[in-house]
């Protein structure tokens, strides 16, 4: 098998004829059991296909603690990485020891540790922010109001449903958040009604596609399409909206006693 072919089967790149599950399919188990952001989940497939390429890719059992200390010295020495980066690749590669290959690595010293840059932590004041909001509008303005005047991170602002918005409580439900774990959050007065009339226009957009004779949405979730774009070209032969896309299935002849 050529080089190129084996990279597309293998994600991490190891040696060919490995034996099954692969390493990259008992990785990704092992983050999702263990409840990882799928953020993590790639920033640890990353870091542990970077240490398998930087010595050859030899497989990780065949590495031992000074290999380790290799990489992490010259991802601080040569590539001159930050202090937090370091320290992601070497939770990665002890995650893939202890988790994945129970094989758990000693002690790993005299490593050439990243510098932390100290750096006092920037602070906007009220006027500040209110000059950086003044540039923004529609879903944008909304996001960045929440994630200033709730706390939220991105992610889970984009996540957010209507049933997590509780205007009379003045409340946000933040679901899987960071660890994985619900909090609750103040509703800012200042978004509930720009908030309102957000959901009155995707309301008024949802409807309109009804009366066009599909939800767009719903058909992509039915198509298991990634991108919308992909569900559109399905939609010019389809005539009913919502979960009421009608199945081939209907246009069976019915059992005798049903006839």
């Amino acid at each position: 098998m050529n080089p190129a072919a084996e990279r597309v089967r293998s994600p991490l790149g190891l040696i060919p004829g490995q034996a099954t599950p692969r390493l990259y399919d008992t990785i990704v188990q092992a983050l999702r059991v263990g409840h990882y952001s799928r953020r993590t989940e790639e920033a640890y497939i990353h870091w542990i296909g970077r240490v398998i390429r930087f010595h050859q890719r030899r497989h990780p059992r065949q590495l031992a603690e000074s290999d380790v200390n290799h990489f992490l010295t010259h991802l601080a020495v040569q590539e001159h990485v930050a202090a937090s980066t370091q320290n992601q690749a070497l939770s990665a590669i002890l995650f893939l020891y202890e988790h994945v290959l129970k094989q758990p690595l000693d002690r790993i010293e005299g490593v050439v540790r990243a510098r932390r840059p100290k750096r006092l932590p920037v602070v906007l004041t009220v006027d500040e922010v209110s000059r950086v909001l003044a540039h923004l509008r529609g879903d944008k303005w909304l996001i960045a109001m929440l994630l200033y005047g709730a706390g939220l991170r991105l992610l889970e602002a984009l996540r957010l449903r209507v049933k997590d918005l509780d205007s009379e409580r003045r409340e946000i439900t933040v679901r899987e958040g960071k660890g994985d774990k619900d909090r609750l959050t103040m509703l800012p007065q200042a978004v509930i009604g720009p908030l309102q009339q957000h959901l009155q226009r995707v309301r008024a957009i949802h409807q309109k596609d009804l009366g066009d004779g599909y939800d767009i949405r719903t058909v992509q979730e039915l198509l298991g399409h990634k991108d919308v774009r992909t569900t559109m070209i399905y939609t010019h032969v389809l005539n009913r909206g919502g979960r009421g896309v009608r199945s081939p299935a209907d246009r069976l002849i019915r059992p005798p006693d049903e006839r």
